[in-house]
């Protein structure tokens, strides 16, 4: 039996790889994995004005590779630091992916399921912690490069809202 009195958090959460149990599903967000150079634009939803700025998005494989999770990170004049986190969990129950977002500086939390759209895209759809539906969706994915674009609606879908644009370009 192994020791786990040395065992870090780190350790026990961090996989090397997905999961074998199902590769085909696991490889949805684990093509994804690494890390990321990404330029955004984000609209002020109060304002409606655009803000532009660079982050740096990693992303592994968590929970016996079960899972994956991601961190966006800012440069600050202090060095890196962490501005929100999402993990991403297979449901093979329901044949998709759920989804939870965290981003304590803004208060903003959202809960969403994912599922593949069109050839080379996921499509997350969910609620935000203010109740307004949002919409997430990856495009354009190849091994270095991808979009993501991320939509509210105020009228329970009958329309969505452009609120952020990113392109991401793979570091490593």
């Amino acid at each position: 039996m192994s020791d786990f009195h040395d065992l870090s958090f780190a350790d026990a959460l961090i996989a090397d790889a997905a999961t074998a149990k199902y590769p085909n599903r696991m490889s949805r967000f684990g093509r994804m994995v690494g890390r990321w150079n990404v330029h955004a634009r984000r609209m002020d939803e109060a304002t409606g004005e655009w803000h532009e700025y660079d982050f740096i998005w990693v992303m592994g494989y968590i929970l016996d590779g079960q899972a994956v999770q991601d961190v966006a990170l800012i440069e600050t004049e202090d060095g890196l630091s962490t501005i929100s986190t999402a993990v991403r969990v297979y449901d093979r129950e329901m044949g998709a992916w759920r989804v939870s977002y965290f981003e304590p500086e803004r208060g903003e939390y959202a809960h969403l399921v994912a599922t593949a759209h069109k050839r080379d895209g996921i499509r997350q759809d969910g609620t935000r912690n203010d109740g307004l539906l949002i919409r997430w969706n990856f495009s354009k994915i190849t091994d270095s490069s991808y979009q993501w674009e991320s939509f509210v609606s105020e009228d329970e879908g009958a329309t969505w809202v452009l609120t952020e644009h990113n392109e991401g370009t793979r570091a490593s």
